[in-house]
């Protein structure tokens, strides 16, 4: 059965790292690969690791952005080390196998890798829906990147093969609720678009006062990542900001009126 996870590798540096993971993703029945602004690629070094795996090489997509790459995903993963800036929700990698796979019923989805040095930057967190990370020893957790990919790949793998696809057990907090099965899903580029006319319409009416508004957008960008919304539940609310904005237009004698 074709696998709807996608693996989206961000700004690797090294090339043999992609083909390493490429191969990682082949032994595990992976074979989605989208690369977002690579270093060096296509490169031999890459091809030359991938041994086997070539075909998935040949097959992997370039993004300029982790928005692009997503886009048509639905639900998003990132990959991290260390707790972030970015409060999001965090899953053990077989926690995140089990509700990549439940998610990946309905629609695409993705597992995002940051580069070698230092991962994925809380700019790519934030188009997230939640993190994993890989309980590697603390003393020295230094992790290759193939490698990274090879254990939640095998994950994934396990998943499958168990069926382990509900979210029963899961942490009450990191728990997503799956959209009715007679709507889409919203995928990634429909949440950015909801989000750019929310804050369009936070501006028209003041709501931050002249206050930086990253904490109040970060925290809302949880809240609507979190509740997994579908097409039709975003028209809705696009509908409630467009009748707002058009109100505010009129001014308060009209809309009295």
């Amino acid at each position: 059965m074709k696998s709807s996870l996608r693996i989206v590798l961000v700004g690797t540096q090294h090339p043999g790292n992609i083909g390493s993971a490429a191969r990682a993703m082949k032994t595990m029945g992976l074979h989605e690969l989208h690369l977002v602004k690579p270093h060096k690629f296509p490169h031999p070094e890459a091809s030359a690791l991938a041994a086997g795996a070539v075909d998935v090489l040949d097959q992997a997509v370039l993004h300029g952005s982790l928005a692009d790459a997503v886009a048509d995903c639905h639900f998003v993963v990132g990959t991290s080390s260390r707790r972030r800036e970015v409060p999001l929700p965090e899953f053990m990698p077989a926690m995140a196998a089990q509700r990549l796979l439940q998610a990946g019923q309905t629609g695409k989805v993705a597992l995002v890798f940051g580069c070698e040095r230092t991962g994925l930057e809380n700019e790519d967190l934030q188009r997230c829906h939640a993190t994993v990370c890989i309980p590697a020893n603390p003393d020295y957790a230094s992790l290759n990147l193939a490698a990274a990919v090879q254990v939640l790949a095998y994950e994934h793998r396990m998943a499958t093969l168990t069926g382990q696809s509900d979210a029963k057990g899961l942490p009450e907090e990191t728990a997503a609720v799956l959209v009715e099965a007679d709507e889409a899903p919203a995928t990634h580029e429909d949440m950015e678009r909801f989000f750019g006319h929310l804050s369009q319409l936070m501006e028209q009416v003041d709501f931050h006062k002249g206050r930086a508004p990253e904490m109040v957008t970060s925290r809302l960008r949880r809240l609507y990542l979190r509740a997994n919304m579908d097409v039709r539940e975003i028209k809705i609310l696009r509908g409630l900001f467009s009748d707002t904005q058009r109100m505010l237009k009129q001014g308060p004698e009209q809309t009295e009126k």
